[in-house]
């Protein structure tokens, strides 16, 4: 029974909240285990599922030594899966008391300067197809502050070169309206007129950015092309390409950028999310004012 109602929580989550199949396998490993300590205990009914029954799963949880972000995640997908019981009459809400709010500790995202980001930039040749490819893609990356899944699955229809804009389909499927600059409208422009064209022969497609057979950039592909051209830019530490989108973040707010318009660039349900980026101005801020103020 309990393994039925998990699967109708899924099913709910992926039409009523748009989750996306990553999400729905993560909170179906987390609710598999919760079921699990339901059924070493002698549950089997959803009303019987009571505060003292979920102290103990949270006990269980924390005698197997997992990080405090992993109990979390499980503590919050159980929460949800209870309220929604609740909801359909199938279990008390009051036993969600016994799962404690608790909040992870937020980590402020790393971040390229500008200095680096002109480097990492400037690493793709343009002389031949893929730097050209590549050269637009992290131009594009920068300029829009898009999720790489985000980029990877733009459609040429999706680019509006004429307007500076690009439409893109985010978290739960979402759409919003980026701006885009004008070097990156330009490096779209040149890729689509000669190396896209060349690309595109071998497999006809929709997508904006190809591989060499035709088919749409590969996450993996596109992530180790970003540690190529960091390397070649000479940026030692570690770089991924969701740290062009923090950067786009930063740089903005460090240039006057307000909140509530960067959230929207930037696809976030809530202000919370992107509040985060006001600490790393903050830090910024901070070193400005020790090399320039006389007693600092």
């Amino acid at each position: 029974m309990m393994d039925k109602l998990i699967q109708q929580f899924l099913d709910y989550s992926a039409v009523e909240r748009g989750l996306s199949n990553k999400t729905l396998e993560a909170y179906g490993r987390d609710l598999s285990q919760f079921a699990a300590y339901l059924v070493d205990i002698g549950v089997e009914k959803p009303m019987d599922i009571d505060e003292e029954r979920l102290i103990g799963f949270v006990q269980r949880l924390q005698s197997n030594k997992l990080s405090q972000a992993s109990i979390t995640r499980k503590l919050t997908v159980v929460r949800c899966f209870i309220k929604h019981l609740s909801a359909e009459g199938l279990a008390s809400k009051s036993s969600l008391d016994a799962i404690p709010a608790i909040r992870n500790p937020r980590r402020l995202p790393k971040y390229l300067d500008v200095d680096e980001v002109g480097r990492l930039l400037r690493a793709p040749s343009i002389s031949d197809p893929y730097g050209l490819r590549d050269k637009a893609m992290l131009e594009t990356l920068y300029a829009t502050g898009l999720r790489v899944s985000e980029l990877i699955n733009l459609k040429v229809e999706d680019v509006n070169l004429k307007t500076g804009f690009v439409r893109c389909i985010g978290k739960g499927n979402k759409e919003r309206i980026v701006p885009i600059g004008e070097i990156a409208a330009e490096l779209i422009n040149a890729y689509m007129a000669s190396a896209r064209e060349g690309f595109a022969r071998a497999n006809r497609s929709e997508y904006l950015f190809l591989t060499k057979l035709g088919k749409p950039m590969s996450r993996v592909m596109f992530w180790m092309n970003v540690k190529k051209y960091a390397k070649i830019a000479g940026i030692t530490r570690q770089i991924s390409p969701h740290v062009l989108r923090h950067s786009f973040a930063t740089h903005l707010l460090e240039r006057g950028a307000d909140l509530r318009s960067l959230q929207e660039m930037l696809g976030h349900a809530g202000i919370a999310t992107t509040e985060v980026y006001t600490h790393v101005t903050r830090d910024h801020l901070r070193e400005i004012y020790k090399e320039a103020h006389p007693r600092a």
